[in-house]
């Protein structure tokens, strides 16, 4: 057994100690290379249970977030899923193993672009991408039964609660960017929206608009 083999074991063994008991969930993160999405400077700790730096000011966020976020969708293989926010693409390429169709927008093309190569190489083919305003969300593919966002919002996204299927959850952190969030589960019932707390967490800060390849608005 390899070294990065044995880490693995371990991360996924300290997840199921921590309440993470979705077999899909435990599955996708054990079949997804972690390695792939990480700068090469921090190769080392690929499978260590923490956040690491990626370009842009961003992170590739700790697994036990990863998996926690995604065990609160309820994915199964016929889910629509949204996520705002496709970073270095970990998080989207754990989705698109369990979800029947994954939709991601990210508003650094350099991220974006980067992360797409990373799915051609996994054949992650129900997995679609967009450069745009993660504030707006994808109404022409809505309604979507799940939506996950990687990033704190100072209040939830009004559009993205629009284009929640009835009987669909959505994931987001909220709460000022500059303290802990909450992370909070939104579920839709008709036109009630249900809410549910389920952990403090610490996120980049959910931005409006999406960047040009210079970095500028």
């Amino acid at each position: 057994m390899s070294h990065d083999e044995a880490r693995k074991i371990r991360l996924i063994m300290s997840l199921r100690g921590r309440g993470i008991t979705s077999s899909a969930v435990l599955g996708a993160l054990e079949r997804v290379p972690r390695e792939l999405f990480v700068d090469p400077a921090f190769l080392d700790q690929a499978w260590e249970d923490r956040a690491l730096p990626i370009a842009a000011g961003q992170t590739v966020s700790q697994p036990f977030i990863v998996a926690f976020m995604t065990q609160a969708l309820e994915l199964t293989d016929r889910t629509k899923v949204l996520e705002i926010g496709t970073g270095s693409g970990y998080q989207a390429a754990i989705l698109a193993r369990i979800a029947r169709r994954v939709y991601s927008i990210e508003r650094h093309p350099e991220l974006l672009q980067t992360a797409e190569r990373r799915f051609a190489t996994l054949k992650l083919h129900n997995l679609h991408t967009r450069h745009g305003d993660g504030w707006k969300g994808w109404a022409e593919q809505a309604p979507f039964e799940a939506i996950i966002v990687t990033a704190a919002a100072s209040e939830p996204p009004a559009a993205l609660l629009e284009q929640l299927a009835d009987g669909g959850r959505m994931v987001v952190p909220v709460g000022n960017t500059s303290d802990v969030q909450r992370l909070v589960r939104f579920r839709r019932h008709g036109d009630t929206i249900e809410e549910e707390n389920l952990l403090d967490v610490r996120f980049v800060p959910l931005v409006r608009g999406a960047a040009r390849a210079d970095g500028t608005q």
